[in-house]
């Protein structure tokens, strides 16, 4: 078993899922300095105590227990075959999928070559609007027309809410 490896990837998830060493131990019913010992690579966790780690991180236990020797690997399944091969849903809902998917990918670094990968924003980040200093109803377009410049008000998507008339601000009453 590679304990620092695995110890190390244990560390690394934790942190990625913003967990403290206190909270970690708590989801897994280990004690912290155990835990510790395990992320430095001093102690060898059993297959019971990486199983206990992973439900705490979320994760499988095979992905633990194949980065401590204890299992070989095996190829990952091709997903977005088996998305493209369910009839019970739409070919929108897998194409949407299956971009999801790539997109995770292609964030955690994890996309083989030969991949093909969509180029551009991501489905959520192309509908995510851009905070400005002002809040959505101050957001300005730039048109140009001619020579000149001239800046738009851009009308939010998201209507303002409703005030009931008997609600006055101090200045209207």
């Amino acid at each position: 078993m590679n304990v620092r490896e695995v110890g190390s990837y244990i560390r690394n998830q934790r942190l990625g899922a913003r967990l403290s060493l206190k909270k970690m131990s708590g989801l897994a019913g280990v004690s912290i300095p155990y835990l510790s010992q395990i992320e430095r690579g001093l102690r060898k966790p059993s297959a019971d105590i990486l199983q206990a780690i992973a439900k705490g991180l979320r994760i499988s236990a095979e992905t633990l227990y194949v980065k401590a020797g204890m299992l070989d690997e095996r190829p990952a399944p091709d997903v977005a075959t088996a998305i493209m091969g369910d009839p019970t849903i739409t070919e929108r809902q897998r194409q949407a999928l299956i971009q999801i998917y790539e997109a995770f990918r292609e964030e955690a670094g994890r996309v083989p070559t030969g991949t093909k990968v969509r180029k551009g924003p991501s489905p959520a980040s192309a509908r995510r609007p851009r905070a400005s200093k002002g809040g959505a109803s101050s957001r300005k377009r730039v048109i140009k027309r001619g020579g000149r410049v001239e800046s738009q008000a851009v009308r939010s998507p998201h209507p303002a809410p409703l005030r009931s008339p008997a609600t006055k601000s101090r200045k209207e009453v």
